[in-house]
């Protein structure tokens, strides 16, 4: 190997990112390219889409700010005691002392530190915890006479603990000198809280933090697709013991566990949008090699499964599409029917190849096509829907009004008597055949109200994958532009997860949902965020949004109507936006599956202004 090798196996190493992913969140064929031929192979398959994330300074909270924070926590109405659980193995002195002097530096001070030595072989661990009990009597430790790995040193620790909460630490990493402090000022507005977890960042080897991880609010499909939640996490001690700790046999994924029989009590959870944990990059730690542990992904799966079978759920969970991500195949019980209704004008070739990829490329076979036809008058097209309209597969509804996205789909609806209703652009093509049973795999969950898919623009690069509210003034399509290959925000366009709302390009619901929210707004809504104003009144009833990238087409956006390029398409646009904005004030600024710290400005998740500062 070369010097240059070399220097490009350092950065790999160090502080190098897929875009917009962190660096354990490789796909399964870099994995293969891991396990082939090492970094080096990783590098040359990564170079041209290598990112690197600046390093920055770790905020600590500034004199004046800490005495703020000490005046208030003195008046605090309620101060409860905080166990930060560690189990110690064989870790460097210099990182274990870090961890240490991370706790102790804590500006809340009703915590107490619980370690459990788990037999180590470096006999500096039992000195330094001995020493650090000696010196601050908010500390005590265990030495284990035989190794028990992480779970049984976990509980070891756990046992220690007298606090109501408790947060766990891993004796590598660190926390900010402020996160207990923000861990209790959300229980003096949330005492009911049984689970809380902060945002992270990555503990560079020159002590700089980077590729921090922003974190949607509790998001119950992505939690099943990704352990997101992890650092740093702290649980209601009582529920904590109730479940029986941490279970040997996980480990690797014994906090995912956890958390999945957390689950099972229905325990309320709260998010900290702040960076609350340091995430030590070592060689040996998963924050920089991404296999520095290969069993943790298999533990996952057995935890998942678990869950899913205690809950008498009818799924089976199986690899995602990256390392340590999951899906969860649902079982579709029985065939249920769908009514495909795709409004047209016109434009018969991309009215064609859509038919033809779906007729071509669809493997679930319970569906009819309604295809709304919104005053064509080109004779080819005219000749093409009166032959679609003789097939025992598809009707041709004819519905000759001025244009009205919203009125013509809701028109469609009362024509047609299947259950489950999938609005399709007359301009997208399927490229799979597994799309639409994707998609009811999820409809069919009595909690899940609308479904939609992964789209593509026909360069290969995404258009679509889940929507965020606040972009544009509206709302923006996720990862939107970006390379179609780029797994997304750590992970995020590559997993099945919770999302404020889908494009209406490809979206699906149930008849029973489309009816109780009013179907679309005709009357406000004619062309634009039609789609957002509908996804919102069914999350506002209680159902969810499920965006899956199982389900993936390419769309030809905007073919038949054209784009917003006239004086009265954009007068008409604007009226629309404030209709939005003042239907909804307040719920565009602050998505729950996003993060306060991401822009709004683009739609690629990339950080706010001034939030690293």
């Amino acid at each position: 190997m070369n010097e240059e090798q070399k220097e490009k196996l350092k950065v790999v190493r160090e502080n190098l990112l897929l875009p917009f992913t962190n660096l354990p969140l490789l796909s399964r064929r870099l994995k293969e390219t891991w396990d082939r031929e090492g970094l080096g192979g990783i590098f040359h398959r990564v170079k041209r889409r290598v990112v690197v994330r600046d390093l920055y300074e770790p905020p600590e909270p500034t004199a004046e700010e800490q005495e703020r924070i000490e005046y208030r926590v003195d008046r605090f109405e309620y101060k409860p005691l905080i166990s930060v659980v560690v189990p110690v193995h064989d870790v460097a002195e210099v990182w274990l002392r870090e961890a240490v002097e991370s706790v102790r530096r804590q500006i809340y001070p009703h915590w107490e530190l619980c370690l459990a030595d788990d037999a180590s072989t470096f006999p500096h661990i039992p000195q330094v915890l001995r020493e650090y009990a000696e010196l601050d009597p908010r500390i005590r430790f265990v030495r284990l006479e035989a190794n028990q790995h992480i779970s049984g040193a976990s509980n070891a620790a756990l046992a220690l603990a007298s606090g109501e909460y408790v947060a766990l630490l891993d004796h590598d990493d660190a926390l900010p000198s402020d996160a207990l402090y923000e861990v209790v000022a959300l229980l003096n507005e949330h005492p009911e809280a049984d689970m809380i977890y902060t945002d992270e960042a990555h503990l560079h080897p020159s002590g700089k933090l980077t590729n921090p991880h922003f974190k949607p609010d509790w998001a119950p499909d992505q939690f099943l697709s990704q352990m997101y939640t992890c650092h740093l996490g702290v649980y209601r001690r009582s529920l904590v013991e109730k479940i029986g700790g941490f279970r040997k046999g996980y480990e690797g994924s014994q906090d995912y566990d956890l958390v999945l029989r957390l689950l099972d009590h229905d325990p309320k959870i709260f998010h900290i949008p702040k960076v609350l944990y340091h995430w030590r990059m070592i060689s040996t730690s998963v924050a920089c090699n991404p296999f520095a542990k290969d069993y943790p992904e298999q533990a996952a799966l057995k935890a998942l499964q678990d869950y899913l079978d205690r809950n008498r759920m009818d799924a089976k969970v199986e690899k995602g599409r990256f390392y340590t991500s999951y899906r969860v195949r649902y079982t579709i019980k029985e065939p249920l029917p769908v009514a495909i209704v795709m409004p047209t004008r016109n434009q018969v070739k991309y009215l064609r190849t859509a038919i033809d990829s779906i007729r071509q490329k669809t493997d679930y076979p319970y569906y009819r096509l309604y295809v709304v036809d919104n005053g064509s008058d080109e004779p080819e097209t005219l000749r093409y829907l009166d032959e679609l309209d003789r097939n025992d597969w598809a009707s041709v509804l004819p519905h000759p009004v001025p244009f009205n996205f919203s009125a013509i789909n809701n028109y469609a609806v009362t024509r047609v008597k299947e259950p489950v209703i999938l609005f399709l652009n007359n301009d997208v093509e399927v490229l799979h055949p597994h799309w639409l049973e994707a998609m009811v795999e999820h409809i069919q969950r009595p909690e899940v109200g609308v479904v939609g898919g992964k789209l593509y623009y026909p360069d290969g690069s995404i258009q679509h994958a889940g929507v965020i509210l606040g972009i544009g003034g509206v709302a923006g399509h996720s990862h939107k532009g970006l390379p179609g290959s780029f797994l997304g925000y750590f992970g995020r366009a590559e997993i099945v997860q919770n999302v404020s709302a889908v494009t209406g390009a490809c979206l699906m619901t149930r008849r029973e949902v489309f009816e109780a929210v009013g179907g679309l707004d005709e009357e406000n809504l004619a062309i634009a965020f039609n789609d957002v104003d509908f996804c919102l009144k069914v999350r506002e009833k209680g159902w969810r949004i499920i965006y899956t990238p199982y389900a993936e087409l390419i769309h030809h956006e905007s073919k038949s109507r054209g784009y917003e390029d006239t004086e009265e398409k954009i007068r008409r646009f604007g009226r629309e936006i404030a209709f939005c904005q003042g239907k909804w004030d307040g719920i565009l600024e602050r998505d729950p599956f996003y993060n306060p710290n991401l822009t709004l400005e683009r739609e690629d998740f990339s950080i706010k202004e001034g939030v690293l500062a």
